[in-house]
């Protein structure tokens, strides 16, 4: 295993298949001579050149769906959309277009299209370019979701969605990119569906992704040392399908869920998996599920305002102690 950050472990999947298959390209704004805003493509210009690194114009319609057309063909392009706050102008690309053709071709066109791009709440970037929309993206139907929690899903997701035929939407999270994480020496391929357990537990089941499986372990550090609760971390890295089956299996063992997202409630992913435990787990439960979520409100640029509407492990604590009447 290598210690590498979480730009890294990016940049070496995008290396790794690029070397692997001819077809695969990159595109995106600033991806190619200043390597890429976090970092992500770093080199790879100059390794691969102008026609497999693409530096497109400010249009992200414009260059989604250029790469959506390009995958009918058999092109296997990886998208970087700067913020996922500007993935709304890519959206009937990705919706109507990639998303769809599969069904709609009979099965006679695949759009194999990977768009990677970075979103969360980062430091005081103000309500426009604080975007948590994966919520959004999970409800599409044909189109894959994932969520990478460290360096090493992160490398192992991109290599899988690169070789899969369906189109894969990356969201990854902008406070992760210098996180640092152990990932394989070897080429190491992630499910692209599925859940990971990231701590084992007894008592309460958190289920967070991305940037809320850390708040869900530093929780679970709190409960375990102060009070004697042993809960179980559950990472929902596939956002769509969710692990029915993980979710499942985690609250019939702790027999309560407290689903923690740092987006709004409304519509959510929270919503998502209570109605799943609901529908799939119901007389199993010791207690009504809860979710612990941020205010419903832009997200402010004042520092002080902006961590008083994202929650955090304190949060988390709370919402499990209340639950089990402490």
């Amino acid at each position: 295993m290598a210690q590498m950050m979480f730009w890294e472990a990016v940049r070496r999947a995008h290396d790794e298949e690029m070397t692997n298959d001819p077809l695969v390209i990159c595109m995106g704004e600033d991806i190619g001579v200043a390597g890429g805003t976090y970092k992500a493509t770093n080199g790879l210009y100059a390794k691969y050149g102008p026609e497999r690194v693409m530096d497109t114009p400010i249009s992200e319609n414009g260059f989604t769906g250029l790469a959506v057309g390009a995958s009918f063909l058999g092109v296997r392009p990886i998208v970087e959309i700067m913020s996922v706050n500007f993935a709304w102008l890519a959206l009937d690309q990705l919706f109507n277009s990639a998303a769809k053709v599969r069904y709609m071709s009979g099965g006679q066109l695949t759009a194999p299209v990977v768009v990677r791009s970075p979103g969360g709440t980062a430091h005081q970037l103000g309500a426009q370019h604080s975007a948590r929309m994966e919520k959004v993206f999970m409800g599409i139907a044909g189109l894959r979701v994932v969520t990478p929690s460290n360096p090493r899903q992160a490398y192992g997701l991109l290599k899988s969605a690169v070789r899969c035929n369906d189109p894969v939407f990356i969201n990854e999270h902008e406070l992760m990119y210098n996180m640092k994480g152990e990932v394989p020496d070897g080429e190491y391929f992630m499910p692209l569906e599925g859940s990971e357990v990231a701590r084992e537990g007894r008592d309460v089941t958190l289920f967070g992704y991305n940037i809320s499986v850390h708040w869900c372990l530093a929780a679970a550090e709190i409960l375990s040392k102060q009070f004697g609760v042993e809960a179980e971390v559950i990472d929902l890295y596939s956002l769509s399908p969710l692990d029915r089956a993980g979710i499942r299996a985690s609250v019939t063992k702790t027999h309560r869920a407290v689903i923690v997202e740092e987006a709004e409630a409304p519509v959510g992913v929270g919503s998502e998996v209570m109605a799943i435990i609901n529908e799939e787990c119901f007389f199993e439960l010791d207690a009504a599920p809860v979710r612990v979520s941020a205010e419903n409100v832009p997200i402010p640029y004042n520092h002080t305002l902006e961590k008083a509407v994202i929650p955090d492990a304190g949060d988390v604590v709370a919402a499990v102690r209340k639950m089990l009447g402490k």
